[in-house]
């Protein structure tokens, strides 16, 4: 209970601000690789209506990162294809939808075993909390919202994601499809 008060004051005291979006200064893109859990996000017309958002990162043979979002919008897959590649900067990618426009990616804090992470963009539009599950503990969520707060994030404009965790093929979703 004394952790959830931590949580929700946290949230309430945080205001924006002029935002810090550098990103980590080490990445393990191979750690990095892999599913992903959209927890929270902030709102924006992309992502607007999908349910259980996941994302999925892979190399592809030519160095590039392969990016598979996937969610269910009005009771259908949706899947968004895209490409990301690497910076000189850790933990700034480049992300691309649309090619041949790209956008950053910042990953702005990982938790020690990267099962989670505080990623947003190079403006303060933008900002997702991702996990290897599907759902994340009271203290690493405050952990989370702490440093978004810290970094002048307004965390009071989290959309916070439903997630099931297997729910039916997630893992077998394919761009085909």
């Amino acid at each position: 209970m004394l952790l959830w008060i931590l949580v929700m004051f946290t949230a309430l005291s945080c205001t924006a601000r002029k935002v810090d979006n550098t990103p980590v200064p080490s990445l393990d893109l191979q750690r990095y690789l892999g599913k992903w859990y959209e927890i929270a996000r902030y709102d924006h017309s992309f992502e607007r209506g999908i349910y259980f958002p996941i994302a999925t990162y892979s190399m592809d043979s030519d160095g590039s990162i392969r990016v598979v979002n996937t969610g269910i919008r009005k009771g259908k897959t949706k899947i968004s294809v895209g490409r990301a590649k690497t910076t000189d900067t850790a933990g700034l990618l480049r992300v691309s939808f649309f090619e041949p426009f790209y956008s950053d990616y910042r990953v702005l804090m990982l938790t020690d075993d990267y099962r989670n992470a505080l990623v947003g963009s190079g403006s303060s539009k933008y900002l997702w909390i991702l996990s290897r599950d599907s759902v994340i503990p009271m203290q690493v969520k405050y952990q989370i919202l702490t440093e978004a707060c810290r970094r002048g994030y307004d965390v009071n404009s989290l959309v916070w994601m439903e997630q099931q965790k297997d729910y039916e093929n997630a893992d077998n979703w394919t761009a085909e499809k």
